[in-house]
């Protein structure tokens, strides 16, 4: 299975639906919390192009945040990409 990587913040709720659906999906992932970590936001907004969270990668892929983790999923790729 691909790496997967979630950046974060404390308090975002969209942060806890992304997990739960990777945790429903018994997905590891490597959570990166930005809420107090300047630089890891400064990253995660170079890699990513976006300041919002969570912003989610598999493996080298930038999935995007919450939303297109769930289109994904809706759509079937989800699984596909998880399991390239």
């Amino acid at each position: 299975m691909t790496d997967v990587t979630i950046y974060t913040t404390m308090l975002c709720p969209y942060c806890r639906y992304a997990k739960r659906l990777l945790g429903e999906k018994n997905v590891a992932y490597s959570e990166i919390d930005v809420t107090f970590d300047p630089a890891g936001r400064r990253q995660m907004t170079e890699l990513a192009g976006k300041t919002s969270v969570p912003q989610i990668f598999v493996g080298k892929t930038h999935v995007g945040g919450c939303d297109e983790l769930y289109a994904l999923e809706g759509n079937g790729e989800l699984d596909k990409l998880l399991s390239a």
